[in-house]
């Protein structure tokens, strides 16, 4: 299963990077599949494990902020693993080409 998942604790201004470099930690470490963008974070894995990571990284949040706004979205599809590079590859091969999915920065 795929879920997308984006935690906003309110409150804390609008600088939130550590909050959310605290909440990635968890992420990281539990050693799932995932892939960041700018508005949340994609991981893939078993229900179970997926509900439990999401639980830790909203009382993550919660631990710092009396208010959290925490939004999945749930993509479940029986039998079928590897979809965060499935899907993308996917609409590459409808694309008939790679798509960009990194910014590319400058270095400063």
């Amino acid at each position: 299963m795929l879920i997308e998942l984006s935690i906003t604790p309110s409150g804390r201004g609008t600088h939130l990077s550590k909050d959310l470099a605290d909440i990635l930690k968890i992420i990281d470490d539990s050693h799932v599949r995932y892939c960041l963008t700018p508005f949340g974070t994609c991981l893939e894995g078993e229900w179970a494990e997926m509900m439990a990571i999401v639980k830790r990284c909203h009382d993550q949040a919660r631990s710092v902020s009396k208010h959290v706004l925490t939004t999945i979205r749930i993509k479940d599809e029986d039998g079928v693993n590897d979809k965060l590079i499935a899907n993308v590859a996917s609409v590459e091969r409808a694309a008939g080409r790679k798509l960009q999915r990194e910014v590319l920065v400058e270095s400063e």
